[in-house]
């Protein structure tokens, strides 16, 4: 993404860009949570919250954490994509302090009830949808109006989380459904710019096969894909929904080899956008796994290589790489950057692992909880420092 326009700005470098707030907090945020989510799993700390921890921990990953991502990134790109200016300063600012909002609104809610929870929480995804809405329209960028269906099918599958959790004790379709609204935005995303910036790398650096154009074949695996995670938050159990998760397995994954990103090994920033993406179809394959073998595969091993794997990948790919491209710095991962992605792998990768093993009681789940923390906290504090000064061209 080029560097979007900017109208005459003198107020706090942080409030300059949406990126920079809402990856600074959003990453803290969510390194930091981990400490408080294996006390509640363990019984030996209660939040005031109305939520089940289980609950909890879910609903922060895909309602804090992701929309805090995803709202930096793509106030960042809109401007881009329409031509027209990026929010900032007060703006800005009162979305910050909505999603924070929201975030002490569901970690307090047995204080101030659930209704008051919901809307306060709700209010900062609708809040973001109309914001995008309205650039889009008005830079008649049609296009890219697509992005908003993800979105809406985020604000409203928390809606019924807090319905869920409410009326019926604990959350079952809407987290499903958050996961779809999820991977769906991943895809969407993923399959813009990882090809993007790979072929442009690979343009300057490695002469030779350049990732395939968006076609046809991206539409189809994309619809399958939709359409099987469709199936799975309504009948997860069902032999057709595993079937239908196997035909998106192996499309996603055909889809990701046609990215050319084994060609790309030597920059640390493009492979680590395929590996992020590499957890969609894994997931997709798990969840089939896990419909036809359940004595062998856990059902949650999927959803585990959703939300920590691709969730947690490609947000930390796409902060690291934006955050440097965005402050003027050099397209370099290095061995900070590196660390820190290495570290989410292993989260992944054995948050994956416990589920077939010590979930409830082993070091496995330990490891991934510690590794997940290093990456986040550790992005915090690498790019905190560019984050909130200013870049000199601005």
């Amino acid at each position: 993404m080029a560097i979007p326009r900017t109208r005459s700005y003198t107020g706090p470098a942080i409030l300059s860009y949406g990126f920079r707030p809402f990856f600074l907090l959003g990453a803290l945020y969510s390194g930091l949570s981990i400490l408080l989510w294996l006390p509640q799993f363990y019984g030996e700390l209660s939040l005031s919250t109305l939520f089940a921890p289980t609950d909890w921990h879910v609903h922060e990953l895909y309602f804090g954490f992701l929309p805090a991502v995803a709202t930096g990134f793509l106030f960042t790109a809109v401007p881009n994509w329409t031509g027209r200016m990026p929010l900032q300063g007060n703006g800005l600012l009162a979305l910050v302090l909505l999603w924070i909002a929201g975030r002490l609104a569901v970690t307090f809610s047995s204080h101030i009830g659930w209704q008051a929870a919901l809307i306060i929480d709700v209010s900062f995804l609708i809040a973001v949808a109309m914001v995008i809405a309205r650039e889009i329209i008005a830079g008649e960028n049609w296009r890219n109006l697509k992005v908003l269906l993800p979105l809406a099918i985020l604000a409203a599958s928390n809606i019924a989380f807090h319905l869920e959790a409410h009326f019926i004790g604990a959350s079952d379709i809407s987290r499903r459904l958050a996961a779809l609204a999820a991977v769906t935005l991943i895809m969407l995303i993923g399959g813009r710019v990882i090809p993007s910036f790979t072929r442009n790398w690979l343009v300057r650096e490695n002469p030779g096969r350049l990732p395939a154009p968006f076609s046809s074949f991206d539409l189809f695996s994309i619809a399958v894909a939709v359409v099987a995670l469709v199936l799975w938050a309504a009948l997860p159990d069902s032999r057709l929904t595993g079937a239908a998760m196997a035909v998106a397995a192996l499309l996603q994954f055909l889809r990701l080899a046609r990215w050319a990103g084994l060609r790309s090994l030597r920059d640390p920033l493009v492979w680590m956008l395929h590996a992020g993406y590499l957890f969609v179809p894994v997931g997709f394959a798990l969840i089939a796994a896990a419909s036809f073998w359940p004595d062998v595969v856990s059902p949650v091993a999927g959803v585990h290589a959703f939300g920590v794997g691709a969730v947690g990948g490609m947000t930390l790919a796409v902060m690291m790489r934006a955050s440097l491209g965005h402050t003027g710095q050099k397209l370099k991962a290095g061995l900070s950057g590196t660390v820190l992605f290495v570290a989410l792998l292993v989260a992944a990768v054995s948050r994956i692992l416990a589920t077939f093993s010590d979930s409830h009681t082993g070091m496995t789940l330990h490891i991934a909880a510690f590794a997940w923390m290093i990456a986040f906290v550790g992005f915090g504090l690498v790019f905190a420092p560019a984050l909130s000064r200013r870049r000199r061209a601005e």
